[in-house]
């Protein structure tokens, strides 16, 4: 009777045992999954705001239509330069991701 015990025991013990690596490997796994889905919402967002902010309309739109000509160009010409800032930093930043 006592063979019996002790081999129910060990059931248990391998039982509980594996109960407790499959949790841990369900749990790993929709953490990860959790982790996949927000980093994607957050490229998503950014892409969103990416082609207004590359353009420069973003800018503009806040700008008072009483400038004059000479004062509009000038901040068109500012957007363009910090376009073309902005296009090279995030260049170096693709570079530096394609390295690693």
């Amino acid at each position: 009777m006592s063979q019996y015990r002790e081999g129910s025991s060990n059931g248990s013990l391998a039982s509980l045992v594996t109960g407790a690596v499959l949790g841990a490997a369900g749990l790993a796994w929709w953490l990860f999954s959790e982790a996949e889905r927000r980093q994607r919402t957050r490229k998503q967002r950014a892409m969103l705001y990416a082609p207004r902010m590359q353009d420069g309309s973003e800018a503009l739109e806040t700008s008072s239509p009483k400038l004059d000509n000479e004062s509009s160009e000038q901040l068109e010409e500012r957007v363009e330069q910090l376009n073309a800032a902005i296009a090279d930093v995030r260049k170096q930043l693709e570079d530096l991701g394609a390295r690693n």
